[in-house]
């Protein structure tokens, strides 16, 4: 047997809650119905992001929602 109390060696044996990030990836998805996306970064605590941006399969600027990450 040894003298060293269990767990001894590993310093960090908490574990400690981690920090929510500033920032999110979202999904912004083409009203045009085409399933094109894009991902982009926005503030966590931003209103929800809609843009208008090129969608390649239609050929045109359109509506850009914010849909689920998946």
């Amino acid at each position: 047997t040894t003298d060293t109390p269990f767990n001894a060696g590993n310093v960090g044996c908490c574990k400690m809650a981690r920090a929510r990030a500033r920032t999110i990836i979202v999904r912004l998805v083409s009203a045009a119905g085409t399933g094109f996306f894009y991902t982009v970064k926005r503030p966590r605590l931003a209103p929800k992001m809609t843009l208008r941006k090129y969608d390649p399969v239609v050929k045109k600027h359109v509506l850009f929602k914010e849909g689920k990450r998946s």
